[in-house]
């Protein structure tokens, strides 16, 4: 029996606190695709994609309709290409990109993860010809994710590969400068990249994966904003209850369509990531959460505190309400995406160095920050480095997503519409790197990295 309370609490917080699915992601493997002959392999990924996926939008559409809860958006994470491209006798691999694209517009999602390549360890055959070809596959394509993932808690930190991407980054956003350096936001450089990620741009299908799953991810940060207003006189503890309470309610919507469309879709149920993945529109914002807790804005002394407290009781609240929890789970920091995080940054209150710090208790990384167009290669690369340095000694997933704002200054604003958003040019360090960044190799796996 469902409970009437329970009903109109959850039609509020979809009507009045922005709760929604933020994603239902379809993880395809495209290992049955391997050819040596590129135009071969091509024609295999393409009609897969479109076999397995040919109902994920009007299933879900159909879910929104009947259920009456929002699903933004319908997404599709492939294989990393770079496995397919490795068994390819040629280097000029944008095809896959083209492919991709291809599959995505005719299935009608809105994205597509997997251009991807992990060279956590180093490169196999294949990856640098992925990678080099980041830049030009973004530019030719409005709907392909690329990412790479560099480092992990049991490999270390591939500083060759480090380097490269500061310089794809820059090329990525170069090439797409009258686009609003979009390329560039749809490149994701990951230190312990989870397989099951729902969420772009780093979501691609890891092999340890079935042949095809459901992944959900829920969204909900105008609904723990709200649930802290409404009470008055709460201690920290007493708020940390409630976060695990209201996290436990979004997740329980979650496990309800990610059911769904796996049944409907005949097709194994993944996850549900538990992130609070939030969005420019008002009252939708993780910074704005930290705000309700009392501090005057995000970014203040106590940010950090505020937000471990957040992410540790959204996913102790989430885990009880999904039989399968993953992908990343936790707090969104985004600051293009999140209103309140746009804001803090706006004024001043919110750095660059004081992002990086709140990243070591919270979900991914770096996301979604404008730096001035005219920023080194090797100065990017070492912010890459930083953030994966967070992640391989704390064992969680990091990563960077920077946009070099090209022809852009510090205090001048980029923006990308939609979910995307837009946010000022923030200061980057001028101090160069360039000498420890150019030395190449690899920093070795910590100590805690010895568990078998």
């Amino acid at each position: 029996m469902y409970n009437t309370r329970d009903i109109l609490e959850t039609i509020t917080m979809i009507q009045d606190e922005n709760l929604d699915i933020r994603t239902v992601t379809m993880g395809i493997s495209l290992l049955s695709c391997i050819d040596s002959d590129i135009d071969v392999a091509c024609k295999k990924v393409y009609d897969k994609i479109v076999t397995m996926a040919s109902n994920l939008v009007p299933v879900c559409e159909q879910i929104e309709k009947e259920l009456g809860i929002p699903i933004i958006n319908k997404r599709i994470a492939v294989t990393p290409i770079a496995m397919l491209a490795s068994a390819c006798q040629t280097h000029k691999i944008v095809k896959f990109a083209l492919t991709l694209e291809k599959a995505a517009a005719a299935v009608g999602v809105n994205y597509i993860g997997g251009y991807s390549a992990l060279v956590q360890k180093g490169f196999a055959y294949g990856d640098y010809a992925l990678i080099e070809s980041i830049p030009e596959a973004l530019s030719l394509t409005e709907h392909v994710c690329a990412s790479v993932n560099i480092g992990s808690t049991k490999a270390g930190i591939n500083m060759d590969a480090v380097a490269m991407m500061g310089k794809i980054i820059k090329k990525a956003a170069q090439a797409t400068a009258d686009k609003n350096c979009m390329g560039a936001a749809k490149i994701v450089v990951l230190c312990n990249a989870p397989e099951d990620n729902p969420f772009m741009a780093g979501a691609f299908h890891g092999v340890g994966e079935p042949d095809c799953v459901i992944n959900v991810g829920v969204s909900g940060p105008g609904v723990v904003r709200a649930a802290i207003a409404k009470s008055e006189g709460l201690d920290i503890t007493g708020i940390a209850d409630l976060i695990k309470r209201t996290a436990f309610k979004i997740t329980r919507m979650g496990q309800l369509v990610a059911r769904e469309a796996s049944k409907r879709l005949g097709v194994p149920f993944g996850i549900v990531d538990l992130s609070l993945a939030p969005t420019p529109a008002v009252g939708d914002s993780v910074a704005h959460i930290l705000e309700e807790m009392g501090l005057e804005v995000c970014g203040a002394c106590g940010t950090t505190a505020a937000l471990a407290m957040l992410n540790d009781a959204v996913k102790k609240g989430g885990v009880m309400a999904s039989s399968h929890v993953g992908g990343l789970s936790g707090a969104f920091i985004p600051v293009s995406e999140d209103a309140g995080m746009i804001a803090a940054a706006k004024c001043g209150a919110l750095s660059i160095e004081k992002l990086e710090a709140m990243t070591a208790v919270c979900s991914v990384g770096l996301d979604m920050i404008n730096i001035p167009g005219d920023t080194p290669d090797e100065v990017i690369s070492a912010i890459i480095a930083d953030e994966a340095a967070i992640g391989m000694v704390n064992s969680k997933t990091t990563a960077v997503r920077v946009i070099p704002a090209i022809g852009k200054k510090v205090g001048e604003e980029l923006s990308f519409g939609g979910l995307f958003g837009s946010a000022p040019v923030m200061k980057v360090s001028t101090a160069s790197p360039k000498k420890f960044i150019q030395r190449g190799g690899r920093i070795p796996a910590p100590l805690q990295s010895l568990k078998n």
